[in-house]
């Protein structure tokens, strides 16, 4: 096969890009998301909405639009501009289910191992687990770009998964410690000092996602 060197060449087609929000935009959304969440939490604590036993009542919905709001204008920005796929989907579902728990679940009254009250923790510790990573891991990955050499490790989102994981996973341990009821200062710092070792052990022996 003989190559005409006079043939125009094709460029390569490019994938299509999402353009990111700028900075501008970021601090509006930021405002939008912060006003949200006040709503949302002026609701729970002086809207007596849980009193509202029908499911369509105007204010249940108007809670319900105002906790999808603020997980979107919190998380779809992030992933848009630090390029975290899956992000938004995760923040979402975790911001909704947390603030409908805060809203709608009645609180426990007695520890973990309680029949009645283990869907109820379970419940929580999942929303939490889910709201405490999705904050955590824009930050540290925005942290891992800076504290980290190696090209590798400063962009691997599987570390930076790992890590915000990690965070989730530590507050819901404290969570389940306070329902059996042996939730101390010494407990708190146990937990902290696991998720620490095991991290490090990762970074030891896991190599960074090329």
């Amino acid at each position: 096969m003989v190559i005409d060197p006079n043939r125009p060449r094709v460029a390569p087609a490019q994938e299509p890009t999402v353009d990111q929000p700028t900075m501008p935009l970021l601090l509006v959304l930021a405002v939008l998301a912060g006003l949200a969440w006040a709503a949302a939490f002026a609701l729970i604590f002086f809207g007596d909405i849980d009193r509202a036993h029908d499911p369509l009542a105007t204010s249940r919905i108007i809670f319900c639009a105002l906790a999808l709001l603020a997980g979107l204008l919190t998380f779809v920005p992030l992933q848009l501009r630090l390029r975290l796929s899956g992000l938004a989907l995760q923040g979402v579902a975790g911001t909704f289910l947390t603030l409908y728990c805060l809203a709608f679940v009645p609180a426990p009254t007695s520890w973990l191992l309680s029949l009645p009250d283990i869907p109820v923790y379970v419940l929580f510790a999942a929303a939490l687990f889910w709201l405490i990573s999705s904050a955590a891991l824009p930050i540290i990955f925005a942290i891992g770009q800076r504290m980290f050499r190696q090209r590798a490790r400063q962009y691997d989102l599987r570390r930076a998964r790992r890590q915000s994981h990690a965070a989730g996973v530590a507050v819901v341990l404290c969570v389940l410690l306070a329902g059996l009821r042996i939730l101390t200062p010494l407990g708190i710092v146990l937990v902290i000092l696991i998720v620490i070792v095991s991290e490090f052990l990762f970074l030891a022996f896991v190599k960074a996602e090329a």
